[in-house]
């Protein structure tokens, strides 16, 4: 069983977990503070709610595109990496999405919080439901995250799904140590190493959706002769083709496999491909210079208007018990 496949998945589970826990942790922490102990039963449930909508929607998803691949057997190779290149676009638009804006967001994440809280309790009648749907809306949106990037891998079967446990479980854990056992963690520095590695694994998501969308097309291309000229082959440069990816950059097959360790490795966590075409290179490139660089901007400085927000805010002060 080739385990790097779940490394990926795991990244992203635990960062989003962690994510999550920590909204739990502190919707817990707000509730005994206010005496209201009893509502942590509908944090619980909004737990494990929100995990069992985010595994249904993964299930949901592997069902249509086995569903498409179905309808005309004769298409399925043409549509199965198609679907696969759609959702690698749509997991990258959600990831990319979810690193810079609830980046910026982190900072305000208590405060958010304590109001979400403090508006539920008011509601006397039905403070338990708005404490639920506060941690459910948490719970699957991190989910959501990483049900697309399991979606846009589905061939590589059940390894990308024990890493999303996996992470999940990490995560579960850290939330244990922090607000459980008191253990202290840099969680700023903690948050700011899973995206750097987040943003090389989406890096190579790019890399992979091109190569979907270049298979899908060459099937295509191959199933009739009025289509063969939607590919465009370099036979003079290489004798491994592309349909639509233009010239190969390199191919580093012989000395560095990317089915091979180390080189498995460094395809699943960066991007790495033994054989990489000039459009993907771009691609890469393209993507690390755009939103690889917002991100680093976005933790290495705040704006003059961010800077205004905060001293704007009340200071947030621990919540004690």
């Amino acid at each position: 069983m080739n385990f790097s496949t779940a490394l990926p998945t795991f990244v992203i589970t635990l960062r989003e977990g962690v994510e999550a826990a920590l909204v739990v942790g502190i919707v817990l922490a707000l509730l005994k503070k206010g005496k209201q102990s009893r509502l942590n039963s509908w944090v619980y449930a909004g737990v494990g709610v929100g995990i069992v909508i985010s595994a249904l929607i993964g299930v949901l998803f592997s069902w249509v595109i086995q569903a498409l691949g179905a309808i005309n057997p004769q298409y399925t190779s043409v549509v199965e990496p198609m679907l696969e290149g759609i959702f690698s676009v749509l997991a990258i638009i959600m990831l990319s999405w979810m690193l810079i804006w609830m980046t910026q967001q982190a900072k305000f994440m208590k405060v958010n919080v304590e109001g979400a809280v403090t508006e539920a309790l008011t509601q006397k009648s039905n403070a338990g439901w708005g404490v639920f749907s506060l941690i459910l809306i948490a719970v699957v949106r991190e989910g959501f995250e990483t049900v697309l990037f399991i979606a846009a891998n589905f061939q590589q079967g059940f390894m990308p799904a024990l890493g999303a446990i996996g992470g999940l479980l990490t995560a579960v854990a850290i939330g244990v140590m922090l607000f459980k056992w008191g253990i202290k963690i840099n969680i700023r520095q903690f948050f700011q190493v899973m995206g750097i590695l987040l943003v090389l694994i989406v890096a190579g998501l790019v890399v992979s959706a091109l190569k979907h969308f270049d298979e899908a097309v060459a099937n295509y291309a191959l199933s009739s002769r009025a289509t063969e000229n939607l590919c465009f082959y370099y036979e003079r440069f290489t004798k491994v083709h592309s349909c639509i990816l233009g010239p190969m950059v390199w191919n580093t097959s012989k000395i560095l496999p990317d089915e091979q360790f180390p080189g498995v490795i460094f395809k699943t966590l960066f991007g790495y491909r033994e054989n990489l075409y000039v459009v993907q290179a771009v691609a890469y490139l393209t993507f690390l210079l755009t939103i690889g660089g917002t991100y680093l901007r976005s933790i290495t400085g705040a704006s003059p208007q961010e800077i205004k927000n905060i001293r704007g805010q009340k200071p947030i002060t621990p919540v004690k018990d």
